[in-house]
């Protein structure tokens, strides 16, 4: 049975236009995959604390010389990083909040980066560990600044650094300029679901 993770960060919850997006594919990949499993998780709803030393700690240490509220840091990042493998498909809703991803987001991916766990270091470089994935990336943004911009290098790079390198990015930009931009924006990425799913 394929599963499908959502991934929402939103202020706006349900909402927000990249949170609408991403459910709209998951409704419609459900359609698609009646016995498949949607996994959703709101950062809104339900935030990852942001890191902090102590939490850091806990990732970088023996797992003989833990204290128990380090046990319990490292097994709530085991939990999200297990929801993560267990998925085949990983869908994102991501807003631009001051040129880049909510801070919600930036601490859910502190939480899934773990050095031996979702990557390792090699005499090559750096290796993802998470791999077979496929994600597409639903970003929302009030301006228009293109798929260069260094918000979508940051997710790129951070999935690819984890080893989720198959990732398709869809953007609908331009939300804030008028009514016109924003309903051609978001009809195209609506389009783009579509495309995907019966492809």
């Amino acid at each position: 049975m394929s599963t499908l993770l959502k991934i929402q960060s939103s202020l706006f919850n349900g909402q927000g236009q990249s949170s609408a997006l991403a459910t709209r594919f998951a409704e419609q990949w459900q359609e698609q995959y009646p016995d498949g499993k949607v996994v959703s998780r709101n950062l809104a709803e339900d935030p990852v604390p942001h890191l902090n030393l102590d939490r850091f700690q806990a990732f970088t240490t023996a797992p003989a010389e833990m204290t128990r509220e380090q046990r319990q840091v490292v097994s709530y990042s085991d939990a999200l990083i297990e929801e993560l493998k267990s998925a085949d498909v990983i869908v994102f809703g991501v807003p631009m909040y001051n040129f880049n991803v909510p801070s919600t987001l930036h601490a859910y991916f502190d939480h899934i980066a773990r050095a031996g766990v979702t990557f390792r270091y090699t005499e090559d470089g750096p290796e993802g560990l998470i791999k077979g994935k496929k994600a597409y990336v639903f970003i929302s943004r009030g301006g228009i600044y293109g798929e260069d911009h260094s918000q979508t290098s940051f997710v790129r790079q951070i999935l690819g650094f984890i080893g989720i390198t198959d990732v398709e990015f869809i953007h609908a930009e331009g939300l804030a300029l008028n009514d016109s931009s924003r309903t051609e924006s978001l009809a195209a990425a609506e389009n783009r679901i579509n495309q995907v799913l019966s492809a």
